[in-house]
């Protein structure tokens, strides 16, 4: 009910702020510090939350499918390196219309997860915008991946892979393609953000720091190329 009626105030245009505890309902963890926050955003149609589901129940969300309206979340639990690193991970919604209910979140998530449609140029073409929004919004030090999802869809590529790792590197973020259809690399994107959050809590003072794209670059070098 409480999701129903921020959802309903958004529509009117009314520019709602909620806390965490407003929108999550009874299955929100009780102590928040337990868990990392990880956000999916991007445009609208992008595979946000086909990504999510395969992540977190290893499926497919074949056939139509309604857009994702204001947050939705899922928590998973992942072992890395014998540490349990708790996730929660918020499906955000893409459209313009609910902005405002994303532009909340931003300030509490610990890592975002950046995805374009690789079949989708305006997709692409819409990541610096959507880079700056988190240059305002989201805390300094976070965690930052840039995906380019739909890789499995060959035939209708209008992104070059080139073009999202130059994009990349101009912003100084990590990348990946992934699928959702096949699985690729979504693991992988996860495991590699899972394990920056540890690295972060748990460094000790000469510990190098953690390396996310080399980390991601020698896991795929290591399976050949791709990993599902």
């Amino acid at each position: 009910m409480q999701i129903l009626i921020l959802m309903m105030w958004v529509a009117a245009g009314i520019n709602f702020a909620p806390s965490l505890t407003t929108v999550h309902m009874a299955d929100h963890p009780k102590s928040l510090s337990d868990f990392d926050f990880v956000m999916l955003v991007g445009d609208s149609g992008v595979g946000k939350t086909c990504l999510l589901v395969r992540f977190k129940d290893g499926a497919f969300l074949a056939g139509s499918f309604i857009s994702t309206v204001g947050i939705d979340f899922r928590n998973k639990v992942m072992t890395i390196d014998a540490v349990k690193v708790k996730l929660q991970i918020w499906d955000t919604a893409g459209q313009e219309r609910f902005r405002s209910v994303t532009h909340a979140y931003y300030r509490d998530a610990h890592a975002l997860l950046l995805l374009y449609d690789v079949t989708n140029k305006a997709s692409f073409d819409n990541i610096r915008a959507w880079l700056t929004e988190i240059h305002e919004y989201a805390q300094q030090d976070v965690v930052v991946m840039l995906l380019g999802n739909k890789a499995d869809s060959t035939h209708d590529r209008l992104v070059k892979r080139e073009e999202g790792e130059k994009l990349a590197k101009e912003f100084g973020v990590p990348f990946m393609e992934t699928s959702a259809k096949s699985g690729l690399n979504v693991e992988l994107a996860f495991t590699a953000v899972a394990k920056e959050l540890k690295h972060r809590t748990m460094k000790e003072p000469d510990e190098p720091k953690f390396q996310l794209q080399e980390y991601v670059d020698k896991e795929m070098r290591t399976v050949g190329c791709c990993r599902s």
